[in-house]
């Protein structure tokens, strides 16, 4: 369960700002019969930053109950504080869950062997698979190939989710990683080429939309059918662009709501995107044939 479609889940909030778990229920139970593969539980998309460790478990918790094994379960056990990945990563070990998503520390900039001391240690606080995440856009920090090989022989380290969007990259990765390590996409934009050049999947804001023509997508791209993947990858491309047009998750929070299927509220510093973003978040859906 930790290849394929994967959706980077919302969580949805309450009025009041509590989260709602009555909505988080129905998204699950959503993707199930969509036959989305997995879903990644608090992490960017999941607002993980504004969640509280214990709000942050419990979420993880609901999940993987509400998922009941019918989907795979990826939870988010990332901080720019090592002793904060470990005390996640200890805290959710016990749950039903397939495995963890481990973002690069942010903000601290930390040294090669920084990095590699940080996983070590998340890699050693539970038994269960963990895989890397490289986003540069948002960490500051971007592991090359040769660091990720590296990592690549830790113990428990299994795949990265690469969100560089830099498609060169998966065939370097497969050659210096082995051909058992999981390479997913983490860039929606360029996941098509990625998969089509020997990516396993994609870990996708997208998906919290389309999630039936997100795994149509990924299956093609994986079985190597590379003109009806990117016949399907065309129709997504201007939703994969206008669920970025502000930070992630503010406008695919929205775009969930216009479709009723959540309640469009945030936690700060996030707020609702501004009316000019609005109103192209909804020409978007409407060009998609979702409104």
């Amino acid at each position: 369960m930790l290849t394929g479609s994967i959706v980077a889940l919302v969580t949805p909030f309450t009025r009041q700002g509590n989260v709602d778990y009555s909505e988080l229920e129905a998204l699950v139970n959503w993707h199930v019969e969509s036959g989305t593969d997995a879903i990644v539980a608090v992490g960017t998309t999941g607002e993980s930053t504004t969640l509280t460790h214990d709000e942050h478990i419990d979420v993880v918790r609901a999940i993987a109950e509400i998922a009941d094994s019918r989907i795979g379960v990826i939870a988010g056990n990332g901080s720019n504080s090592t002793a904060e990945a470990v005390h996640l990563t200890e805290r959710m070990a016990h749950l039903n869950i397939d495995g963890f998503l481990n973002v690069t520390p942010y903000y601290n900039k930390p040294s090669r062997q920084g990095i590699i001391a940080h996983y070590q240690a998340c890699a050693s606080a539970s038994d269960k698979p963990q895989i890397l995440y490289n986003v540069p856009g948002r960490t500051c920090c971007d592991m090359q190939p040769s660091l990720v090989a590296e990592l690549a022989q830790i113990d428990g380290v299994v795949g990265i989710k690469e969100a560089s969007g830099e498609v060169s990259r998966v065939s370097e990765l497969r050659q210096r990683c082995g051909a058992e390590f999981i390479l997913l996409s983490g860039d929606d934009p360029t996941a098509t080429d990625f998969m089509l050049a020997g990516g396993q999947g994609v870990i996708s804001v997208t998906a919290n939309v389309v999630p039936a023509q997100m795994k149509q997508l990924v299956d093609l791209a994986v079985a190597g059918q590379g003109d009806a993947a990117q016949q399907l990858d065309k129709t997504l491309q201007r939703l994969n662009q206008m669920l970025f047009i502000e930070s992630n998750p503010i406008p695919v929070k929205w775009a969930l709501a216009l479709l009723g299927r959540l309640q469009a509220n945030y936690r700060l510093p996030l707020t609702a995107p501004e009316l000019a973003s609005q109103k192209v978040i909804e020409q978007a859906l409407i060009d998609a044939k979702l409104l």
